[in-house]
């Protein structure tokens, strides 16, 4: 079966399989990553998979999920906020779990970072903590950090199989190249996409610089996206 993932800029991602979309951290209002062309309202997922609360990540996941019905999958506390802002179907768990949604399943690991969210009128709820995603879709694995740094306990994510590993490179707010090179050995993954990066001046890196340190240290095949673009998981 062919899968494929389309970067939508910053940690936004779909992935489509045997007709069928799922979409992770959902930014596309006010990501300046984001192509002209590409609205929310275009985006018919059957899950919305979210790693942690800050507002770069939850993004539009509410409103997509509000109009298409899409099973919105994340941690418990952040569960309960997005619950209560409307989202109809909302299923949260917790690090080692497993939650099931239509075509696949999304097993929560363990991240280093932060998790708060900001509502309109400012206030700041921090529902819950970090995390990082195994996801089992199309007959593929693919692992999305999520925001974090580099620990140790990759290398046991890495035994998971993956056939893709999806890295923030930024640095500033998460690991950086050199780190993300380290996370890239651990995880032994069939595949490595950086992300979360050239969205801010802060975390402006030179995704080819990496690619090229990937392929030298790794088995891993590098592969560098320009949001909008979409490639197949081998």
């Amino acid at each position: 079966m062919a899968v494929t993932i389309t970067w939508f800029g910053h940690a936004t991602f779909g992935v489509e399989a045997d007709g069928k979309q799922i979409l992770v951290d959902p930014f596309f209002t006010g990501n300046p990553a984001c192509p002209a062309d590409v609205s929310a309202d275009d985006l018919n997922p059957v899950a919305i998979l979210i790693t942690h609360a800050h507002n770069d990540h939850v993004g539009d996941a509410v409103a997509i999920a509000m109009r298409t019905g899409a099973k919105i999958v994340t941690t418990v506390e952040l569960a309960s906020v997005l619950k209560g802002k409307g989202a109809p179907d909302v299923v949260g768990g917790n690090f080692g779990g497993t939650i099931a949604f239509d075509g696949g399943t999304a097993k929560i690991v363990p991240a280093w970072h932060s998790s708060t969210y900001s509502d309109d009128d400012g206030s700041v709820v921090a529902p819950g903590v970090p995390a990082g995603l195994v996801v089992r879709f199309g007959g593929k694995t693919i692992y999305f950090a999520g925001d974090t740094c580099l620990f140790g306990d990759m290398a046991l994510i890495g035994e998971e199989g993956l056939d893709l590993a999806v890295l923030p490179i930024g640095d500033h707010f998460t690991m950086g190249p050199k780190d993300a090179v380290r996370a890239a050995k651990l995880l032994n993954a069939g595949a490595i996409i950086p992300c979360h990066y050239n969205t801010f001046p802060p975390i402006r890196q030179d995704g080819a610089q990496f690619a090229t340190a990937v392929e030298a240290a790794t088995s891993s095949r590098a592969i560098i996206l320009q949001p909008g673009e979409t490639t197949e998981i081998g």
